[in-house]
């Protein structure tokens, strides 16, 4: 359904076990980025009313998850460490075009809030599969689900909302970039590493 070009080896998820603390700390921030990014599509495109709606709905929910990921924190006596930059989405920021008219670089701007949903959505369906955890297998299940949402609803609005690119064929165009720069990631402790 994802379309993703590379699968996550299963074996990640034994670096994330290995290394939860710090998987439950970048997944907390990955939230956070994901708030943000809604808000700052809404800023940006709020003759939208759909958008809007929508998208304030998402932000809220990227919150709350954020908040469930710190309470695991908490609850196991860990703490919520430093935000780190994500290698992987700065990456994939620098691939989205930023030239050309206001509405292809917010559509480009919504497939890149779809590419990383997608990405996230795969390596949530992982975890929840490869650890022994059963409490954070369930969990992952979970999210894995609503992130499957996301991914489909940035989509939607990007083909909704394009004046003049071929959001199939650029959308493509992610997938083929994104299958090559994941072959670089999978060996940390990140949600995108």
């Amino acid at each position: 359904m994802l379309g993703l070009k590379l699968l996550t080896d299963p074996r990640w998820a034994n670096i994330a076990e290995d290394n939860i603390e710090e998987i439950l700390t970048d997944h907390a921030w990955c939230e956070q980025k994901a708030a943000t990014n809604a808000i700052s599509l809404i800023m940006l495109n709020s003759q939208y009313e759909d958008l809007v709606t929508t998208l304030t709905e998402i932000a809220i929910e990227e919150m709350e998850h954020f908040k469930m990921v710190h309470e695991i924190i908490k609850e196991r006596g860990y703490k919520l460490g430093m935000q780190r930059e994500d290698d992987y989405v700065s990456k994939l920021y620098k691939f989205m075009k930023k030239d050309g008219s206001r509405n292809d670089a917010f559509i480009d701007r919504l497939l890149f809030a779809a590419m990383i949903e997608a990405r996230s959505c795969e390596r949530f369906r992982v975890l929840s599969e490869n650890i022994k955890d059963g409490e954070l297998a369930k969990f992952y299940r979970d999210l894995m689900i609503s992130e499957a949402n996301h991914y489909t609803t940035f989509l939607k609005f990007a083909r909704k909302y394009t004046e003049r690119i071929d959001v199939d064929k650029r959308w493509k165009e992610w997938l083929d970039f994104e299958g090559k720069l994941i072959q670089s990631y999978g060996k940390k402790e990140f949600v995108h590493g």
